[in-house]
């Protein structure tokens, strides 16, 4: 059974949310070794084609370029950044099928349908961010007031996930304390070492002073109280009362719990301020005119001598074009690369041709109200589901201002092409019916939406390459290595695929490729 297998029967099963947390643990995710990398300054000579503007496309550009190197740059849609992408109002996105939507947020509101976070240990993404000046903020990835919801748990009521993380560490503390007084775990502590397993137990479970997970002021610290303390005569606050182990278990809303902490999503993340494509935006105003958009690559040859790549107008196809250069940075996804002629070695269209891409997809919607916040007091954070729509997130911006944009689906894999499968319109749609067994206040406040599935975005066919152990030992570094002139770049080029990140420094190791071998006079 390949990696891609389970996550999908993971996914059938458990959800999204579920699977997400999968696909972490299968090692998708991982720490960024990014060290800024060396000037190359003013040693560089010759020319560069870059297929592609998104963040590979952009790093390789600013930094060749820096380095001497005449750039172009190909871009196949109207705007630079690729996956690093934000929908504003008035923007307009026609998916495969022609399906046309054009975002109607207000003014100020928008939504991140590719890249929405930054890990504190994404340091290239970070570097970048500091270089430019580009300002960030906090991105809330974990909020113990957000909600945890089954449709077959509690009767459907969604729980907050402090209940529920509160009520399955205090169970779990509670039989380990019950196990070391019988003397169960004689053979595996020391005296000492029971008595401070003990202790720990009682404060990190919320125990009473008899070891037991009950209701009382220890319990209700940690998940809440049924009526929180106030003034007055009737300030007194009132304890919650927990539910069982048992049926925290039998709930299966732990599930979700296990991906926060992931390091990947451990404090602190952050997100840019007013959109992701501030990234991008910055490094376009850094590279100048080099540009070309609507530039839809046709095909790509080379020999001893350079790049050739033809390419024609994406909104009046019909008429070839043709550039030229010394070397090529291909940053193209492999699910549109596989499609195209490229002149490589067998080994590598090969390789091109062996990753598949997740689908995957998002959906957006603006409300007249942030309910979340004036109603149930969530300020950013995720709230899990088993439900269709996968998870829903909260605006980490914009706190106490009257409209809010959340993300009110995210799905993989199955569930993204179940979901997909509907028009744009539709997945709005359904996005608010299910939200709304959430949020009962969906249905009065709902004004717009908009959704993306990137298995159905034809710039990309899917949200990220899809590696396996099996795929990486044989593909792997055929998708890296030089070949002749060309070399290739992005998110499937490293170990950290569907980060941004991990495109950063795939373009990174593409350029001290393409440097050394222009060094040495074009020889390997």
């Amino acid at each position: 059974m390949t990696r891609r297998d389970l996550l999908r029967m993971i996914g059938v099963a458990g959800g999204g949310a579920l699977m997400y947390q999968a696909m972490n643990n299968l090692g998708f995710a991982a720490e960024s070794p990014y060290r800024r990398p060396a000037s190359l300054q003013g040693t560089g000579k010759g020319t560069v084609l870059i297929l592609g503007a998104g963040l590979a496309g952009l790093v390789a550009a600013y930094e060749l370029g820096k380095a001497g190197y005449t750039v172009q740059v190909l871009e196949y849609n109207a705007r630079a950044g690729g996956r690093n992408w934000t929908l504003r109002g008035g923007d307009v996105y026609t998916e495969l099928g022609g399906y046309k939507q054009v975002c109607e947020f207000d003014k100020g509101l928008y939504f991140n349908p590719g890249p929405w976070r930054i890990p504190y240990h994404h340091h290239g993404v970070l570097d970048y961010c500091r270089q430019f000046g580009i300002p960030l903020e906090p991105f809330v990835q974990v909020n113990h007031n957000a909600y945890l919801h089954s449709a077959t748990a509690y009767g459907g009521k969604p729980q907050r996930l402090r209940e529920v993380q509160s009520d399955l560490n205090g169970g779990i503390a509670e039989l380990l304390a019950k196990a070391s007084d019988k003397g169960r775990l004689d053979d595996l502590v020391s005296k000492e070492d029971r008595e401070a397993l003990l202790e720990a137990l009682r404060v990190m479970g919320g125990l009473d002073k008899d070891f037991r997970y009950v209701e009382g002021h220890a319990s209700s610290e940690r998940r809440g109280f049924a009526k929180h303390a106030g003034g007055g005569p009737d300030g007194k606050p009132q304890f919650s009362k927990p539910n069982g182990l048992s049926d925290v278990l039998q709930a299966k809303l732990w599930g979700s719990l296990g991906i926060n902490e992931q390091q990947e999503y451990q404090t602190t993340l952050m997100q840019p301020i007013g959109g992701m494509d501030a990234i991008s935006k910055a490094f376009v105003e850094r590279i100048g005119k080099v540009v070309t958009y609507d530039a839809k690559v046709t095909a790509i040859a080379q020999d001893e001598h350079g790049v050739s790549v033809t390419y024609e107008d994406a909104r009046s196809p019909g008429q070839s074009r043709q550039a030229k250069a010394d070397w090529c940075v291909c940053t193209i996804p492999l699910s549109i690369l596989s499609q195209i002629p490229i002149q490589v070695s067998a080994a590598k269209v090969e390789a091109i041709s062996a990753v598949p891409y997740w689908a995957s997809s998002k959906i957006g919607l603006q409300f007249d109200r942030r309910f979340w916040e004036e109603d149930e007091a969530i300020y950013g954070g995720i709230t899990g589901t088993d439900l269709p729509i996968g998870m829903i997130s909260y605006p980490s911006h914009g706190f106490g201002t009257k409209k809010g944009v959340l993300l009110g689906s995210y799905t993989f894999s199955t569930e993204a092409f179940e979901f997909t499968a509907l028009t744009p319109a539709e997945r709005v749609r359904k996005g608010v019916e299910y939200g709304a067994m959430i949020h009962p206040q969906y249905k009065g406040s709902f004004e717009n939406g908009i959704a993306v599935a990137w298995h159905r975005s034809p710039f990309t066919l899917g949200c990220f390459g899809g590696w396996n152990d099996a795929s990486r030992a044989k593909h792997y570094a055929d998708i890296c290595s030089m070949d002749g002139r060309i070399v290739l770049a992005g998110e499937h080029a490293s170990y950290l695929p569907a980060w941004q990140e991990g495109a950063i420094l795939s373009s990174l190791s593409a350029i001290d490729a393409l440097h050394a071998r222009a060094a040495a006079g074009g020889h390997s």
